[in-house]
């Protein structure tokens, strides 16, 4: 029996020495804004109104599930992304939400903004950290458009067209 069991446990870690499924992806990306933290914050936070400076949101539609918030944000060049409030910290200055659905090439998306003081009490920098899968959580072949570097493409498109547009919104009033 010992030698039945050994031989199945064996088994079973050979075969997940060559699983492989996708590695997680990373985006990080900062900004200066010449405004107090304290002011960046107020429009950081605003969950159920970031289409102000989002620039690719044309509307967000918020709706609380029980002890949930969610907003579905309708993209203007079609498509709809459906994102979950994860939580909100004025002390740290910190807004977290991940990706539920929605049509954009990642998976298991998380992401968290910061504000934090910049080198004078009239500047901030807000950081977006983003961590997600490709979509295709299988081995290869991957399918076209489902592979880590579409995932990475799209998520700096976001990051990239994000926070000049907040740093513009902010600025400008």
């Amino acid at each position: 029996m010992k030698k039945i069991v050994l031989l199945i446990t064996s088994l079973l870690f050979a075969f997940t020495i060559f699983a492989h499924g996708p590695t997680p992806q990373k985006v990080q990306k900062s900004v200066k804004i010449a405004a107090s933290p304290d002011k960046v914050w107020e429009v950081v936070k605003d969950f159920d109104n970031a289409n102000k400076w989002l620039p690719f949101v044309s509307d967000i539609k918020v709706e609380v599930k029980g002890e949930d918030k969610f907003r579905t944000l309708t993209l203007k060049e079609g498509g709809k992304v459906l994102e979950r409030l994860k939580g909100i910290d004025d002390d740290l200055m910190k807004i977290k939400f991940e990706i539920v659905e929605g049509d954009v090439p990642v998976a298991d998306c998380n992401i968290y903004i910061t504000v934090a003081k910049g080198g004078n009490d009239n500047e901030s920098e807000v950081q977006w950290t983003a961590r997600f899968y490709r979509v295709y959580k299988l081995n290869p072949p991957i399918p076209e458009g489902q592979d880590d570097e579409s995932a990475l493409n799209a998520m700096n498109a976001v990051v990239d067209a994000a926070l000049p547009e907040l740093k513009k919104f902010i600025e400008s009033k």
